[in-house]
């Protein structure tokens, strides 16, 4: 607009707003004179109450007759009692122009949690756990399914039944695992949201004297642990889902069976179509090399049937986080990570061992995986 301004007379506005590229109505617009000077004072209504009628409606809001009372009910039982010194909005604009009208009782003060924002590259790295119920056929009793899975691979790194809901059992299912694993102090994080047991003192305690960082959801945002909310619908969504159990035993036969059918047989959308044990040990580049010759059979076989080329093999995201910082940056595969350094892949490939043994008080452990009944 300035060089609209200052052009030489002699050449148009239309022109110069042809050359600039500026729209006629908005150089014209911008180039007028202020049409409108500064706002006029509002003038004093003559409703308004005089000095000394807003000092009686203060002196009557401030007696100790009516200083614990709101201006309806002083309204309210001064005109019962023949009096009128005000209408409501009359005492209410009379407090705020004092600086007296605010909420008088006392209030707790807004709380700002952070968002956590978690990122893993290689499997052990977070791991996300919750608990969720199971309804029995007894009217208000449900069954416990805790649940720990790994961020990168969604493998079930840990699950158990139990009948109960506490922090001594989220303890025990949290120790052992990690144990097991042989994870290395301070080389993981794990995420939960704010259930008791997650944020009881003794769990707090026992993740610390781990060594293991602890990560929690904003309260009331379900969005903050969606793996494995997405995992819980997963099993209740399973066409084989009996929707309801006799009893933990027969829970325990159910989620043995489908545990190792999502761990080892269901092909994850959200890892390229292979398995969370693809991901987990490290077989992902062998099993994509496999599909891709079987795609470049296909393709020279057909090829007018691929009419976007070669097809190439996807392969799951080199990185998985919650709350991302940067939610529109492409996402880099493993294979482009392979790619740019061949150091950086072992960690994700090494070999982990079986699924930990959750052995509780009275349950028997004979070297294989065992997820004992809880009470």
């Amino acid at each position: 607009m300035e060089l609209l301004r200052t052009r030489d007379p002699v050449i148009p506005l239309k022109a110069a707003c042809e050359v600039l590229g500026v729209p006629r109505a908005t150089a014209r617009r911008h180039l007028a004179p202020p049409r409108h000077g500064p706002r006029r004072p509002r003038p004093t209504s003559h409703r308004k109450f005089a000095q000394v009628e807003e000092q009686t409606v203060l002196d009557t809001l401030h007696s100790e007759r009516f200083q614990d009372q709101s201006p309806r009910q002083v309204y309210a039982e001064l005109l019962d009692e023949g009096t009128y010194v005000g209408s409501p909005s009359t005492m209410y604009r009379i407090l705020a122009a004092h600086g007296e009208c605010s909420e008088r009782r006392n209030q707790r003060e807004a709380r700002s949690h952070a968002v956590p924002r978690l990122e893993a590259t290689a499997p052990n790295q977070v791991w996300t756990w919750d608990i969720s119920k199971l309804a029995t056929y007894a009217s208000g009793v449900f069954l416990n399914l805790y649940l720990v899975l790994d961020l990168f691979s969604r493998f079930p790194v840990a699950w158990m039944i139990a009948e109960r809901e506490n922090s001594a059992l989220s303890k025990q299912l949290l120790a052992e695992a990690i144990t097991r694993y042989r994870l290395e102090p301070g080389s993981i994080t794990v995420h939960n949201d704010r259930g008791a047991p997650m944020t009881s003192w003794a769990f707090i305690d026992l993740l610390a004297q781990l060594g293991v960082e602890r990560s929690v959801s904003r309260p009331r945002v379900s969005n903050d642990n969606p793996f494995s909310e997405s995992c819980f619908k997963t099993v209740k969504y399973q066409p084989d889902y009996p929707g309801r159990f006799q009893d933990a035993a027969h829970a325990r036969r159910w989620f043995t069976e489908f545990f190792e059918w999502y761990a080892n047989r269901h092909r994850h959308s959200g890892l390229a179509l292979f398995t969370p044990a693809d991901v987990f040990f490290g077989r992902v580049a062998g099993l994509a090399r496999t599909r891709q010759l079987v795609l470049d059979d296909a393709y020279q076989a057909h090829p007018e049937r691929f009419v976007r080329g070669r097809p190439t093999v996807r392969l799951p995201p080199a990185r998985v986080a919650i709350n991302p910082l940067d939610p529109g940056a492409p996402k880099q595969t493993a294979g482009e990570l392979l790619r740019a350094s061949n150091s950086a892949q072992p960690a994700a490939t090494a070999v982990a061992p079986l699924p930990p043994t959750i052995v509780l008080p009275g349950a028997l452990h004979n070297g294989a995986t065992v997820h004992a009944v809880c009470s």
